[in-house]
């Protein structure tokens, strides 16, 4: 993972992803107002390799989580924050605190393909296997980021082999995306699940503890 470099913090008024807005209702009689942001829906995928016995996931930066960490260390970054102003920071944290383990996922953001469409292309272009459309199995979906976003993302199951890897993944690096993959093997699935020293989403632990009750029951007894 690179360094991180010139560190700094800015207040944001414009995204191609985020769209903020204040919410002003009256609740039971009181007034309110809630800050949230718009952005897209999106799919998560569940990846089984069938050929090993392990599941593929991708592990990458994530600056906001790379924040949070940033804040404990270095409180003064953020309160500057109702400012335009920035904020530096003159001893950037390593890189790899910002790194979390995370499904195969993306946004929503093609309105002419499906979410099968677009789970497919995800598995691809992050993870390297193709998987026709009809090997997706729909797990659920479920609202994400509710005190902030509230976007929904659905999540997928599905079964790849060896045979079915044709790239190395990494997703797109024209659009800045760094992904390395990972493979967990089953055995170990849970544990890792579990292990608080790495950083992972609910999405990991939700669609492992899924397998293990609808899938890993169905599996060959070794």
């Amino acid at each position: 993972m690179e360094a991180i470099e010139e560190l700094t913090v800015q207040p944001c008024t414009s995204s191609l992803y985020l769209r903020p807005f204040r919410l002003c209702y009256r609740q039971n009689g009181t007034k309110k107002f809630w800050d949230f942001m718009r952005t897209h829906d999106s799919v998560s995928i569940l990846i089984f390799n069938t050929s090993r016995q392990c599941f593929v996931v991708v592990k990458q930066f994530r600056p906001a989580v790379y924040m949070c960490e940033v804040e404990r260390h270095h409180p003064q970054v953020f309160q500057n924050q109702d400012k335009q102003s920035f904020s530096r920071v003159e001893d950037p944290l390593p890189a790899v605190v910002g790194v979390t383990y995370e499904l195969c996922a993306g946004i929503v953001d093609k309105p002419d393909l499906s979410l099968e469409e677009i789970a497919c292309e995800e598995v691809l272009e992050e993870c390297g296997y193709r998987v026709p459309i009809t090997d997706l199995r729909r797990i659920t979906s479920y609202r994400s980021g509710v005190g902030v976003t509230g976007s929904r993302q659905t999540l997928f199951y599905a079964e790849v082999t060896d045979q079915m890897k044709t790239g190395e993944g990494g997703g797109q690096p024209g659009e800045g995306e760094l992904i390395e993959v990972v493979e967990i093997p089953l055995e170990d699935s849970m544990k890792f699940a579990y292990d608080e020293s790495l950083p992972k989403t609910m999405g990991v632990i939700f669609s492992f503890m899924w397998f293990q009750t609808n899938i890993a029951p169905k599996l060959p007894k070794k």
